[in-house]
């Protein structure tokens, strides 16, 4: 970085998007002009950085910004056609750019470029919209500000905006900056101190109108009681696997849960449904959460097999809705629809559930839709909310533009959208097998006893949009259920389950007692059977299918010598495999299992005191043991906990969809352990 007005851009820039009152998640654009030597003719060039299209403001770094020759940008309005045919202005912007590299120049560029101010801010804040959205917008701005901030009227983001901004600001030089209508605002100034003090005293006057003038509960009297925490969190869990199933009819999607005081007063106001059915406005708001919510009009201690009846009654309403507006605005050159599923689901004294094609992105719509609870409070304070109109909504939202953006997204891994749930996770073969689904695009509940060990599993992998740990004994039917529960609230459901807790007591008939037995039959057979058991409860009531993998053994099938209470819990688990292949196929759900053998190194099994037990019935150095495993396969080769991990995915990624009730050996070659 070697420009002042680059680096006092970032910094700038990170710190309003540092502020959720600023400007919502990868939302706003910043910029900053300057001059640098242009190394062909060694002449100084007036440059113009903004942030480059998909940026986010709060983590923007110096290859986030997009660099144009200013010249050459500002020359563009010499060649304009005209407000219909301003989209091919995008694609011009790649001829004014100054050098290699960079982001791709966004559609708000032209209004960084064309507005004849060193410094610009477009921002998203709440405040903002809210007055960008009144009825009255025009008239509070004029109150709120005098003409210190002028009122823009909408217009779709593009080339045009840009010239109406210049346009303004170039007639009012007094002016600091503009509420732009149903959309938000842009401030510029002759520093980077200038700007972003601009930009905070008008999002702050904003609030401060708001606070002082607005009426107490614009979203009318409370209609609905929020149900206590501990219920309510309990409700939200298993009304979930319900709604994430409907909500991926089209395509499979990831789900988060909101609770704030914010939503809870939002979903329980008696203008619950006259907001909701207005949508959002800001462009940044609907492209993320649809142009509206699904609204179920449950009450919130309504029995769980009629929230789910009614909630997909509305949802077939939504779809029709949904599908009427696509037919009402689509014309011949339009994108094909997208999907018809809701993004946001609103229940009363519950809270929210939003949807996306990751965590991230479902969290994010989830946020965004906060931001217009929030518009829409502001709005309806001190005056009316009238975000734009439906037709502008859909321009926006099929827009030839966003759909090439969205075409230029990375392919999904194998296992996008899918919820895994791994118990033993913290170590050995269940880390190996989370790290590798989290590899291919899974998100993670890693599940053990040892909380401590899972929570180093899940940061390794990420943080929570890619992975959570929960605390699960095995044993506990309502550790489990609670477990199930965390990963519910946390991504929506499961679709993946792996059966991989376990430990190993080695030793002869004669010394092995009653309490041995028990507790190896009670973490592996009792165990697995707990786990499918409430695992299947979520996957049929998503009616999405599903798999489950039972980490088994070569001992289900071979018999080896001093291990019969190891053993024999292993030939139940690869018989349950069979069994529930059986009952849970007309569901969808698939059952496999996989017959590890000799898994030594990064064992938990091995490294409790099983390895050494072991070495000693085989008469080998414990550190040897893996070698003599190796040596006695047919491959001559050692298994590690990623050769599990590898058929975990084999099974899973997508490859074998018609494959159920299979045990797959990775033991590197047994022949008395072969299938018969």
């Amino acid at each position: 970085m070697t420009n002042p007005a680059v680096r006092e851009l970032l910094e700038r820039s990170n710190r309003l998007g540092a502020d959720p009152r600023n400007t919502n998640y990868a939302g706003g654009n910043t910029s900053a002009k300057g001059t640098e030597t242009d190394p062909v003719t060694g002449e100084p060039a007036e440059l113009v950085w903004v942030k480059g299209s998909g940026g986010d403001l709060g983590t923007l770094s110096e290859k986030g910004l997009a660099v144009l020759r200013l010249d050459r940008l500002r020359a563009l309005t010499g060649v304009y056609p005209g407000v219909e045919r301003e989209d091919e202005m995008v694609a011009a912007f790649d001829y004014c750019l100054h050098g290699r590299g960079g982001a791709a120049p966004s559609i708000d560029t032209a209004m960084h470029g064309l507005i004849d101010v060193p410094h610009v801010d477009h921002l998203h804040p709440d405040s903002g919209i809210a007055i960008a959205t009144a009825a009255d917008g025009p008239a509070l701005t004029k109150e709120i500000f005098g003409d210190k901030v002028l009122w823009v009227p909408w217009r779709r983001p593009g080339f045009q905006l840009g010239l109406d901004i210049a346009a303004v600001q170039k007639a009012n030089p007094q002016a600091i900056g503009v509420i732009l209508g149903g959309h938000g605002i842009t401030a510029w100034g002759a520093t980077s101190a200038e700007c972003e003090a601009n930009s905070l005293e008008i999002i702050k006057t904003a609030e401060r109108y708001l606070a002082e003038h607005g009426r107490p509960q614009p979203f009318g009297d409370r209609k609905f009681t929020s149900l206590p925490e501990a219920e309510r969190r309990e409700k939200a869990a298993l009304i979930f696997p319900y709604l994430r199933g409907l909500a991926s009819t089209d395509r499979p999607q990831v789900g988060h849960f909101t609770d704030s005081e914010v939503v809870l007063d939002f979903v329980n106001s008696e203008r619950l449904e006259e907001l909701g059915a207005k949508g959002t406005s800001c462009p940044d708001h609907f492209l993320r959460t649809k142009v509206k919510p699904l609204i179920l009009d449950t009450a919130p201690d309504a029995p769980l097999e009629q929230i789910a009846q009614r909630a997909k009654e509305l949802h077939a309403a939504y779809r029709e809705d949904y599908q009427a507006y696509y037919d009402r605005h689509a014309t011949a050159d339009s994108p094909a629809i997208r999907g018809a599923d809701p993004a946001i689901v609103l229940v009363p004294g519950v809270g929210m559930f939003s949807f996306g094609a990751n965590k991230q992105t479902a969290r994010v719509a989830g946020e965004f839709y906060v931001n217009a609870i929030n518009v829409m409070r502001g709005a309806e304070s001190v005056s009316t909310y009238a975000p734009i109109d439906e037709a502008e909504k859909f321009r926006i939202e099929y827009w030839a533009l966003e759909e090439a953006k969205l075409q230029r997204m990375p392919k999904p891994k194998p296992l996008a959208t899918r919820i895994a749930y791994v118990t033993g996770g913290g170590s050995g073969i269940g880390r190996a097998i989370a790290l590798r689904l989290a590899a291919e695009g899974a998100v993670v509940i890693v599940a053990d006893r040892d909380f401590e060990a899972a929570k180093n599993v899940a940061a390794e992998i990420g943080g929570t949009d890619a992975a959570i740990a929960v605390g699960a004994d095995v044993t506990s039917a309502d550790a489990i259920v609670q477990s199930l529960r965390e990963g519910v609230l946390a991504f929506g459901g499961v679709d993946l389950v792996v059966n991989n807790a376990g430990l190993s007591i080695s030793r002869p008939l004669l010394e092995t007692t009653e309490a041995d037995w028990d507790l190896q039959h009670d973490v592996m057979a009792k165990g697995s059977f707990l786990v499918s058991r409430e695992a299947a409860r979520v996957l049929i009531a998503q009616g999405m299918g599903g798999d489950i993998v039972y980490i088994s053994s070569k001992n289900s099938l071979f018999a080896g010598p001093n291990n019969v209470a190891y053993g024999a819990t292993k030939a139940d688990q690869a018989h349950q495999v069979r069994l529930l292949a059986a009952e849970l196929g007309q569901y969808g759900v698939r059952v496999n299992g996989i017959n590890p053998d000799g898994v030594v190194r990064g064992s938990g099994i091995f490294a409790g005191g099983w390895g050494a037990k072991r070495a000693a019935v085989y008469g080998v150095p414990e550190e040897k043991l893996g070698e003599y495993y190796a040596q006695r396969t047919l491959l001559k080769r050692e298994v590690l906990p990623e050769h599990v991990a590898n058929a975990v995915f084999v099974l899973t990624g997508g490859d074998l969809t018609h494959t159920t009730g299979l045990h797959i050996p990775v033991d590197a070659g047994v022949a008395a352990a072969f299938l018969r």
